[in-house]
């Protein structure tokens, strides 16, 4: 059972983990990536493509690195 604390199951902090990942992760490839990608792997808007695909992996990654740097640092 989750607590008062917990929204689906994940704290608040984790829920703004999340957030933080996918507002670092959509700018880093709208910005950085999906100009010099070819436009298979491009996501043009609304629709169910590719792109999605290599923007959810951004996604993850930004994640991953998060964690990793709280791991890091909570060792400490």
């Amino acid at each position: 059972m989750a607590t008062a604390r917990q929204i689906l199951g994940a704290t608040p902090r984790r829920w703004l983990e999340y957030l933080i990942a996918i507002l670092l992760g959509n700018a880093i490839y709208a910005f950085s990536l999906s100009p010099h990608l070819p436009a298979v792997l491009r996501h043009p808007g609304t629709t169910l493509d590719w792109g999605v695909l290599v923007d959810f992996v951004v996604c993850a990654c930004v994640y991953g690195l998060i964690r990793l740097g709280i791991h890091l640092h909570q060792q400490r």
